[in-house]
């Protein structure tokens, strides 16, 4: 019976967050800064489209830059990552290690 009402619950739940999660809009962007007055900028569509054109020129000019991900940098993905796994695989080794003796280890084993 407990698991019967359990598992109606936990379906509710399911779709009543589903529900709700619809209601999470995302806005565009506006273009312009916004004046005292709250009044938006005069920053036009052809103003954005000018200033990607001089992006793209600049990338094109420095192609040594690449897309300014630093994968093998310690500051990158790959870096981060390797650091990550070190810090917290070194702590999940000592807690490893700490497990296999003390007062709750199994009597017999290790």
């Amino acid at each position: 019976m407990n698991t019967k009402v359990l598992l109606a619950a936990s379906l509710v739940a399911v779709f009543v967050i589903g529900i709700y999660g619809t209601y999470a809009v995302a806005f565009a962007q506006y273009m312009g800064n916004v004046g005292s007055e709250g009044q938006t900028g005069s920053y036009t569509l052809e103003e954005a489209l000018e200033i990607q054109r001089r992006r793209v020129a600049a990338a094109e000019a420095n192609p040594a830059s690449g897309s300014g991900t630093p994968y093998l940098d310690a500051g990158g993905v790959v870096g981060a990552s390797v650091i990550a796994g070190a810090v917290f695989g070194g702590i999940a080794g000592a807690f490893f290690i700490r497990g296999r003796s003390g007062k709750y280890a199994a009597m017999g084993r290790g």
